[in-house]
């Protein structure tokens, strides 16, 4: 047994069976394949808390003068921009007969784009450095939209059931090494504050990170498929546009409608730490303050439920979505409660252990939400149905995540607890709606 098989089964709880039924090309390569995706999941996730829009990129912009009224298309670029086009791009995907050079294609896309917000971080200030970082923000989208199609795929032909969730786990837990050691490292040198040439380091540092993921995935041994030319649907027809492809998925597949139906329910604990920070500044606590304390608050998430819920993914994926809502939006009551209650919030310690243990649980149940729902779509199909269900799902969400974050912040203009409660009924909503997702991950 070679020392990579011996690492692999001492990380995994293997599934024999699953394994062969893999294509025989790949089953030799089960545990190399299962590392470089670790690796590069790993060093992709740890890019992403070095250029993320809801902490780094808004430090970024107060530090070059950028105005506030940019600041908040930070978050719709970056979710929506990078799953909207998805059901667009799927057919030239489908004619790629190894995915995992998409993916690589993404992985430099998303390089170049960092490493033009590092520039523009240097050299530039005001209105013009916004526009440029935004800019180079939907190129980044853009890229992260072929990694996201690919890499589920990619996943899906090379690792059995059973082992998948396992994977999405490691590759979170050891992106939250990165990110602890990352914001502890800002606190200590940095501070509170950060200047934009450091800021800028910090942005180069994460484009080299993403050279190290293509570098990573061209090792993956895939099993070649025929390329789908894109050009019939299932019915032998010509191909429609694609909202009427979209249209006829979601009306007659049913499962995978209910899934996108659930999956658009359980954006609480996407969406909600924002606001959470911004309850935790209106009532006095300062403890989160600082970019560094928001990354390692993050990387402990990370740490402790990547492997924690990647094997109650493989146990049942749909499950864990619907913990994780629910638990989130208890929180989020919870917290709404406390802070309706005259004089408990005062901004002393109760504030901030109250804010500090609730911005750490949110972001630990979305680590579940997003670790059961890469699970369970990779888990629901085979073959290119599963790299479709991937675009679809995903352009639908971009869709969703525009709506449904258009009227939370809309309710937040008048308080930031209605855009609170607001996501709150809409997970628990979630909950019950995802108790009747049949169980995929059964093997």
């Amino acid at each position: 047994m070679s020392k990579i098989e011996k690492l692999y089964s001492s990380l995994m709880k293997r599934n024999h069976q699953g394994e062969a039924q893999l294509p025989a090309e790949v089953r030799p390569h089960v545990a190399s394949n299962g590392m470089r995706i670790v690796s590069a999941n790993a060093l992709q996730s740890s890019g992403d808390q070095m250029v993320n829009a809801s902490t780094v990129l808004p430090w970024l912009f107060a530090t070059l003068g950028v105005p506030a009224a940019l600041t908040g298309l930070l978050v719709p670029i970056r979710e929506a921009g990078s799953m909207l086009p998805q059901a667009f791009i799927t057919p030239l995907v489908l004619r790629v007969r190894y995915r995992k050079w998409v993916f690589i294609a993404g992985a430099l896309i998303q390089s170049v784009a960092v490493g033009a917000m590092a520039l523009t971080a240097a050299l530039a200030e005001g209105l013009s450095a916004g526009i440029s970082i935004l800019s180079a923000l939907i190129v980044f989208s853009l890229g992260r939209c072929l990694t996201s199609i690919a890499s589920k795929d990619v996943q899906g032909r090379t690792v059995p059931k059973g082992e998948r969730g396992q994977i999405n786990g490691l590759a979170t837990t050891a992106a939250g090494f990165v990110a602890i050691t990352l914001g502890l490292g800002i606190r200590i040198f940095g501070g509170q504050g950060l200047s934009n040439v450091q800021l800028a380091w910090l942005l180069t540092i994460g484009a080299s990170l993403w050279v190290g993921v293509s570098l990573v995935y061209t090792g993956i041994r895939e099993p070649e498929q025929t390329a789908d030319n894109g050009t019939s649907d299932k019915d032998g027809g010509e191909t429609t546009n694609t909202f009427v492809q979209m249209y006829r998925l979601l009306r007659d597949d049913k499962p995978f409608r209910h899934f996108v139906t659930v999956r658009s329910l359980l954006l609480v604990s996407s969406l909600s730490p924002p606001f959470m920070v911004t309850l935790s500044i209106q009532y006095g606590a300062e403890s989160l303050a600082g970019l560094g304390g928001f990354i390692v608050a993050s990387g402990i998430a990370a740490l402790i439920g990547g492997r924690m819920f990647g094997r109650m993914a493989d146990r049942s994926s749909k499950q864990l979505m619907s913990i994780g809502a629910g638990v989130a939006s208890g929180i989020i009551l919870a917290v709404v409660i406390v802070a309706a209650i005259p004089d408990v919030l005062d901004g002393g310690w109760v504030t901030n252990i109250v804010f500090i243990l609730a911005y750490f649980a949110l972001t630990l149940m979305h680590t579940g939400v997003r670790v059961g729902r890469k699970t369970y779509v990779v888990d629901m199909a085979e073959g290119d149905q599963r790299t479709t269900y991937v675009a679809v799902s995903n352009t639908a969400l971009g869709i969703v995540l525009l709506v449904v974050g258009g009227v939370s912040s809309l309710l937040a203009t008048f308080h930031v607890l209605f855009a609170l409660i607001f996501l709150a009924v809409t997970g628990l909503v979630g909950v019950f709606a995802a108790s009747r997702l049949p169980d995929v991950s059964k093997k």
